[in-house]
């Protein structure tokens, strides 16, 4: 351990506080191509917000790069890129396959680069490393070795944090495995579990978030018959959950980097090889038609309560695909706003953890600064920020005109204090 000068590819949710922590024990480099991120870094600055400023200063030994150069004296590399989808659906590896490359031009004879972003089983070594021997002319667990040990990051969450997850490792030789596997250890306080191949690492990662998407789709699709039924689902969900094996799952919107991605990954690969996958795919079908479904509902009960739809005024309240976090990849809030849209009334979002500038560049949205009181007709609580469920009923209410219509998709309010839930 004392000859290990570790690099960091990547520097986002997964990547920053996996180098602090190493970066407390071991000569670390966290490199990404973002020089704005990295000016940021190093100003102490983390606008992710998964790791204080605080924490930052305790990592003595981790420097800050997007220079590739740098990484030349590493000898042991970990990726932490995403792995998006593209609009197919397909995989997008080209993060990846980039972040190979730029191994494969500093690598040297007898480093170790372990993988960490989720990916189908085999694509660490059928993808990723003959680009690394491509350009670096090395041969795969002759000159190079290889390990995958699965990101497990819960954003937002502060409580699950890196340390305090068990990770899984993985490694190409026994005795690289067993060396990836004492390298977390160094950090992971919550332990390891070495698997026994890099294959297996990879399904392990790929199917724990394909499990929850499909328990939330079943539960979306029970609150779906529900609302038909006109039986409230979070006291059937009460209910049922006096059974001590009843899976907790609420329905909502299902996006991000992780359950609204990840099943598509298995799906792709399991086709490649001759499988059609049907559960997973349909658990992918009623989560990705759940903002049309919710926009559908605000429309109904605005008709019923009498509210002009076409011009109407609605507050989309919070636009990052999760509550407590600024992150916008692959949020599905999107969904109701381009639905709504259809309807010709005029939005307004409010997110006071969403970066402006980048819901702009992504999806074209500006968000307010503050709603206006009494302006709207109607008002959807999407995400349940901190923020938003501290405010209270009174105060959500107040944004809203004398006649209008509130929305609870995250069950922050009390039983009864919203018009709808889901």
């Amino acid at each position: 351990m004392d000859k290990i000068r570790l690099g960091i590819i990547g520097l986002g949710y997964v990547g920053l506080p996996l180098a602090v922590e190493f970066g407390k024990k071991l000569p670390t480099t966290g490199f990404d191509i973002n020089a704005q991120r990295i000016a940021q870094l190093n100003d102490g600055i983390d606008l992710t917000l998964e790791v204080e400023p605080e924490l930052l200063r305790e990592a003595t030994k981790l420097t800050f790069t997007s220079e590739r150069e740098a990484l030349r004296d590493c000898n042991v590399y970990i990726v932490t890129v995403p792995t998006p989808i593209d609009e197919q659906h397909c995989p997008d590896l080209r993060p990846l396959l980039k972040a190979s490359e730029t191994l494969g031009s500093v690598i040297t004879r007898g480093d170790i680069v372990i993988y960490e972003s989720t990916v189908y089983p085999g694509a660490t070594e059928e993808d990723c490393i003959p680009v690394i021997e491509r350009i670096s002319g090395l041969t795969y667990n002759t000159d190079f070795f290889a390990g995958y040990s699965p990101e497990r990051i819960n954003p937002g969450d502060k409580e699950h944090r890196v340390t305090s997850i068990r990770k899984v490792t993985s490694g190409s030789t026994p005795e690289v495995a067993a060396f990836v596997d004492t390298l977390y250890a160094s950090v992971i306080t919550a332990g390891t579990f070495q698997a026994s191949s890099i294959r297996v690492a990879e399904a392990a990662k790929v199917i724990e978030n394909t499990q929850r998407d499909v328990n939330i789709a079943l539960i979306n699709e029970l609150a779906v018959i529900f609302n038909r039924l006109n039986i409230d689902t979070e006291e059937v969900l009460e209910a049922a959950g006096t059974k001590w094996n009843f899976l907790p799952f609420r329905p909502g919107l299902v996006g991000g980097h992780c359950i609204g991605v990840d099943p598509y990954y298995l799906t792709h690969k399991a086709q490649q090889v001759g499988y059609h996958p049907e559960v997973i795919l349909s658990g992918r079908r009623i989560n990705d038609g759940m903002g049309a479904y919710v926009a559908g509902q605000l429309i109904k009960q605005m008709i019923k309560q009498r509210i002009h739809v076409q011009g109407a005024r609605v507050l989309i309240l919070g636009l990052t695909f999760k509550e407590n976090c600024p992150d916008l990849r692959n949020t599905r809030v999107i969904d109701i706003i381009k639905e709504l849209g259809d309807y010709n009334v005029a939005l307004d979002v409010y997110d006071p953890l969403a970066n402006k500038d980048e819901a702009m560049h992504e999806y074209g949205i500006r968000p307010i600064d503050q709603p206006a009181v009494g302006a709207y007709d109607a008002i959807i609580l999407a995400v349940g920020h901190r923020e938003f469920c501290d405010l209270g009923i009174r105060r959500l209410r107040e944004w809203g005109k004398p006649a209008h219509v509130l929305y609870d998709l995250k069950y922050a309010l009390p039983r009864g204090a919203a018009d709808l839930r889901l």
